[in-house]
């Protein structure tokens, strides 16, 4: 009985498979856990042509990230794009974060819980996709409050950059509180955050801020 023969196929789609199988694994075994081995029969090919096309048990860990930090960011991108104002397209983007993350747990558990934190390329990997995803969010929520309204409170570049901080710190948490009520849809988990975060900064703009009642002595 002879072995059946392994598909030719271009690199560029051999990679891809490789790096779904790895998917698979270190979202399933962790990354200390997850073995080569397993890796390689998942993906149809031998332990050696592993090493050939992706270099390392890390190699492969860091394409998981890039590739999968590059469709979160994609996703948000092309979700907000297709609204007129900002915090639609704000909402559509935070929609769209959240269907990712409903929809594809294992490229969020290797983003987000399977983290290698001895290494510093991963880490350096997954800095470089936090601010990619930064970037976007604090362009929505600039944007927001330069062209809302006539604010009665003047905000700035800090102001921007620290609410996008607080609605991704948020959006990341929240990914937990979604495995705990399954029946929350993405839409619902952005209108909760919406309603939070955006309202509250509409507040700010019209001049209702919140200060610490003064104590007596």
């Amino acid at each position: 009985m002879t072995d059946k023969p392994r598909r030719r196929l271009p690199r560029s789609v051999r990679e891809q498979e490789i790096i779904d199988a790895a998917l698979r694994v270190f979202s399933r075994r962790g990354y200390r856990a997850a073995v080569v081995d397993e890796i390689a029969e998942l993906a149809g090919i031998s332990k050696p042509m592993v090493y050939l096309y992706l270099g390392s048990k890390e190699g492969l860990f860091i394409a998981c990230v890039r590739r999968e930090a590059g469709r979160l960011v994609e996703t948000f991108r092309e979700a907000a794009s297709s609204e007129d104002t900002p915090e639609e397209r704000l909402w559509a983007g935070l929609s769209a974060f959240f269907a990712f993350v409903a929809e594809r747990r294992d490229s969020w558990v290797v983003l987000h819980r399977q983290v290698p934190d001895q290494s510093e390329a991963v880490a350096a990997e997954l800095a470089a996709a936090r601010r990619s995803v930064m970037a976007e969010v604090t362009g929505l929520v600039g944007d927001g409050i330069v062209q809302g309204h006539t604010p009665a409170v003047r905000l700035n570049g800090v102001d921007a950059d620290f609410v996008a901080h607080a609605l991704v710190g948020a959006a990341d948490s929240l990914t937990d509180w979604m495995e705990r009520h399954p029946d929350e849809s993405p839409e619902r988990v952005t209108l909760r955050l919406m309603n939070m975060t955006w309202i509250g900064m509409r507040n700010v703009l019209d001049g209702q801020v919140w200060s610490p009642p003064e104590h007596a002595a």
